[in-house]
């Protein structure tokens, strides 16, 4: 089990997060073709839209160079930060064929069938080198120039928690490991994740080789951030001795798969997972709860999160999707309204891979899959939703989100509130369950239903009949 450490964190070091990012770019910039992307700034963070990239799946072909070409459609979609699954390459000891806690080893299956069995992007064998599976380090340069000549930022997700069991630290470096009492390298504890092995920060040149790997794609390869993954499972000095180090050499962006309110302290992160909104949206759309839980679970994250934190909002990701169930299955016929909800809400709205095209199955984790590539519904409203996002302050969702005020409403399945910004504002009414609803809401006047484009009138102490699932988005 890893140790806490005890590192005092030198305040100087860490600027307040409500001072405008400062540019002390030390990017290698000799390499030809390297483009010149405007930093990173809190202003772009009110209106953006990130996107998960899953390569493997995200095209027939499972390359960078298959994205690459569909980058600049995703403007259309208001993204400004595209989150890389991990492109590094993975390790064939102990390589994965299925998860769970049954999870077999591509090496437990007869030999003709292994090749299939592509392991997971999690058990990295070098955090400097790329996955021969998606193409050359040419290609991921292009995929990066693409991203910044579309004024989109790149982000890479980060694996600190462990490796895989090729990674040459395991015979060079032992003691970066956590081990049992026999001395014994071991998974991380209380986990399936067999596939991999937990690193221990304990270890003070752990720490400084993790920093010189992450530097390393900031420097030379000219990457916006990270995505960490399970960043609390990693002693919160190491990210106060890291994240420093990393914004000197570049404005970047921190995304921590975590909700830790620390994680977001002291100009660590900018954005955390907003976990318990996206359970709680599961949880109703399933009938289990009502809208009393979604006020619950915002009042407390009002409560343990400073004003300027930002919360990653989604309906899906690539482990939702792949375990827990597609949108559809979790949802069903109330999709719409929560894929709303995300966008309306304050923090980031996520898109992950195939969203867009309405994607219904659940996507393979250890080997090759594809989504579609239809655009229908879902990407006709992702496209309008970016579009209020980005022209409308009041859903300013950043360091300076607009204001989120609940409206009173003499319906438990309703959930209605206003966002307001200086002189701009947004009104959402919805239905949150499956039956018909009547409810009366303290708004009146003319308004458009952004997502409809008709004219509505509200007045005082008059009703609003709502069908199962339907939902307003009022603006003057």
């Amino acid at each position: 089990m890893k140790k806490l450490l005890a590192m005092a964190v030198v305040a100087a070091m860490i600027s307040c997060k409500q001072e405008t990012k400062e540019t002390t770019a030390q990017v290698d910039t000799k390499t030809e073709d390297k483009n010149v992307i405007t930093p990173i700034t809190n202003e772009v963070l009110e209106t953006a839209v990130i996107y998960e990239a899953n390569i493997r799946q995200y095209s027939k072909e499972g390359t960078f160079n298959a994205f690459t070409k569909d980058i600049p459609q995703l403007k259309e979609l208001g993204v400004k930060i595209i989150w890389l699954m991990p492109v590094f390459p993975i390790s064939e000891t102990k390589r994965k064929a299925t998860g769970g806690k049954d999870s077999k080893f591509a090496s437990e299956f007869p030999e003709e069938e292994r090749a299939k069995y592509l392991g997971s992007y999690y058990a990295v064998s070098d955090f400097k080198k790329i996955n021969p599976e998606f193409g050359t380090i040419e290609d991921f340069r292009k995929l990066v120039k693409t991203a910044h000549d579309n004024g989109i930022y790149v982000i890479l997700d980060w694996v600190p928690n462990h490796t895989g069991w090729d990674h040459t630290w395991l015979t060079s470096n032992s003691d970066f490991y956590t081990k049992n009492d026999k001395g014994e390298v071991i998974h991380p504890e209380g986990t399936d994740w067999t596939d991999v092995a937990d690193l221990n920060y304990d270890n003070p040149e752990l720490r400084k080789e993790m920093i010189s790997d992450m530097s390393y794609w900031i420097t030379k390869e000219n990457i916006d951030g990270f995505r960490c993954d399970v960043a609390g499972s990693v002693p919160t000095a190491f990210w106060q001795e890291a994240v420093p180090q990393l914004r000197k050499l570049k404005d970047i962006f921190m995304l921590a798969e975590a909700w830790e309110p620390e994680l977001l302290e002291g100009n660590l992160f900018d954005m955390g997972y907003g976990w318990d909104r996206h359970h709680t949206m599961n949880h109703i759309a399933k009938g289990e709860e009502k809208v009393a839980a979604w006020h619950t679970n915002y009042e407390k994250d009002a409560k343990r999160y400073a004003t300027d934190d930002i919360l990653m909002t989604f309906v899906t990701n690539h482990d939702e999707n792949s375990w827990n169930g597609t949108i559809e299955e979790r949802m069903g016929e109330s999709a719409g309204l929560f894929t709303t909800l995300s966008y309306l809400v304050p923090g980031m709205p996520l898109i992950y891979s195939g969203q867009e095209y309405g994607l219904n199955h659940r996507l393979k984790f250890f080997e090759k899959d594809s989504i579609p590539k239809t655009k229908g519904k879902e990407w006709s409203l992702l496209k309008k939703l970016a579009s209020l996002k980005q022209g409308n302050p009041a859903l300013n969702g950043g360091k300076q989100s607009a204001a989120y005020e609940v409206l009173e409403a003499n319906n438990e399945n309703v959930l209605a509130f206003t966002r307001t910004k200086a002189d701009d504002a947004v009104v959402f009414i919805g239905n949150l369950s499956k039956e018909k609803q009547s409810v009366t809401v303290k708004v009146e006047g003319d308004y458009t239903d952004y997502i409809s484009g008709t004219i509505i009138t509200l007045k005082d102490k008059e009703s609003i009949e709502l069908k199962p699932w339907q939902y307003y988005v009022l603006t003057k």
